[in-house]
């Protein structure tokens, strides 16, 4: 099931990327995505506040996702030149926080969009990341 979602996600924002094209703000692309989303029935949060639990203390907003796709895989979406190993680094962070093992960077300003997509997976009983292709 997680497969088949993250399938249309990436199909989703690769529709976008080919119709509109890098250059355009980050919140524009999360606009369109969820758009995209609505259209082909997947539920999604968007902006959803993530608290941790850290030695007996709770911060509420540690961080806001942008997207939360089918309560399975985030998505950090972005619109930026560069796209480097501490936006790995960020969604790794994320997906521990959310409890979750799936999520993706998508850098919507770049010239191809195999250049623009991360996808990253938190495995919980080992505590470690990686990115696949």
């Amino acid at each position: 099931m997680i497969e088949e979602i993250a399938k249309e996600l990436v199909d989703a924002c690769f529709k976008i990327h080919k119709e509109i094209g890098p250059g355009l703000y980050e919140k524009v692309y999360e606009e369109i995505l969820c758009a995209e989303l609505n259209k082909r029935g997947i539920n999604y949060e968007r902006q959803k506040r993530l608290k941790l639990q850290w030695e007996g203390i709770t911060i509420e907003k540690a961080y806001i996702a942008d997207l939360i796709v089918e309560e399975k895989i985030l998505v950090e979406l972005k619109s930026t030149k560069y796209s480097g190993p501490l936006h790995f680094k960020q969604v790794l962070t994320y997906l521990k926080i959310a409890d979750l093992e799936l999520g993706f960077v998508v850098n919507f300003n770049v010239a191809l969009f195999k250049d623009g997509i991360r996808r990253i997976i938190y495995t919980k009983d080992t505590k470690r990341g990686r990115e696949e292709q």
